[in-house]
């Protein structure tokens, strides 16, 4: 049992699961806002875009893990990484990374041609372009790798509405999960950022400092917010929208307020967890506000 445990342990650090996890919840986000309350719904539908975004989500950032062991072996913050220790083989991670990836593109070829489609660009782009040539050079590589972050959503919404790529509901997840990134990334790389110049990496912290990135930081914040607060044009509001998605606004902005006066070393926490929390919220406000009267409706009729 023992035995079971730590290969399970081992397999969730491998496919970094708190991140796959992540995917996952914004990604049923998007397939609920795509979806049409008067569509019959499929469960097994539903079941196969979760184990396909699984399998490729999961396959991509094994792959990430087998592309950056070298740098990964001169942070503190990776040192315990499976491959890092060598409790994973290189060999066997690159054989998982691979399978997981194919799988989970099949999977999502059945659910929507273009969900499976944006799953293999975000592959390339994150495993590609933004692992291989814009992390290693460039210190504003988290704004174009933004893009395959933001992905995970809009595949959700292409699962239930294939034809949709140019819909207002799915410009809206995009951008809310994209502005969302250089807040949530540069906060982290301001708190790690002696471990990001151990590996080489030239992250914006690292090369220009902590009061420098804060004022780029505070460009998406404000964009993030101002998103969030024009979504009845993007997408259906109601009541979530004023007791949720307006507080949230208000409250990552002034928790960054608060971040960016603060001199303590912990000040990036709040700011960090409030950033984090509004994204969930600005993600499934708009599907309670779809949802919540027709699902009244039904019970009423019942």
């Amino acid at each position: 049992m023992k035995a079971e445990n730590s290969t399970f342990k081992e397999y969730k650090g491998l496919i970094k699961f708190g991140i796959v996890v992540f995917v996952l919840i914004s990604g049923v986000a998007g397939y609920f806002i795509g979806l049409n309350v008067e569509d019959s719904f499929s469960f097994w539908h539903l079941l196969a875009f979760v184990c396909g975004t699984f399998l490729i989500s999961a396959g991509s950032l094994a792959f990430n893990q087998v592309q950056e062991i070298e740098r990964d072996k001169k942070m503190d913050r990776t040192a315990q990484r499976p491959l890092v220790t060598g409790r994973f083989s290189k060999k066997g991670a690159f054989t998982l990374a691979v399978s997981h990836m194919l799988a989970g593109a099949l999977i999502l070829y059945f659910v929507s041609f273009n969900c499976m489609l944006f799953g293999l660009i975000t592959v390339v782009l994150y495993n590609g372009l933004y692992t291989l040539h814009w992390k290693p050079k460039f210190m504003f590589a988290a704004v174009p790798g933004a893009i395959p972050g933001a992905l995970p959503a809009p595949m959700g919404y292409l699962a239930t509405s294939p034809e949709g790529v140019f819909d207002k509901e799915l410009i809206y997840v995009f951008l809310v999960m994209f502005l969302w990134q250089m807040p949530h990334f540069w906060t982290l790389a301001i708190r790690y950022r002696d471990d990001y110049a151990k590996g080489g990496f030239p992250i914006l912290p690292v090369i220009v400092g902590k009061q420098r990135t804060l004022y780029h930081i505070s460009f998406y914040v404000f964009c993030y917010a101002l998103v969030s607060i024009m979504s009845p044009y993007f997408v259906d509001t109601s009541f979530s929208y004023f007791f949720m998605v307006l507080p949230f606004c208000f409250m990552v902005v002034f928790a960054f307020f608060k971040y960016f006066r603060a001199s303590e070393e912990k000040a990036w926490l709040p700011f960090f967890l409030w950033t984090n929390f509004s994204l969930l919220v600005f993600l499934y406000a708009p599907v309670i506000d779809k949802w919540l009267p027709f699902i009244k409706d039904v019970y009423q009729y019942r």
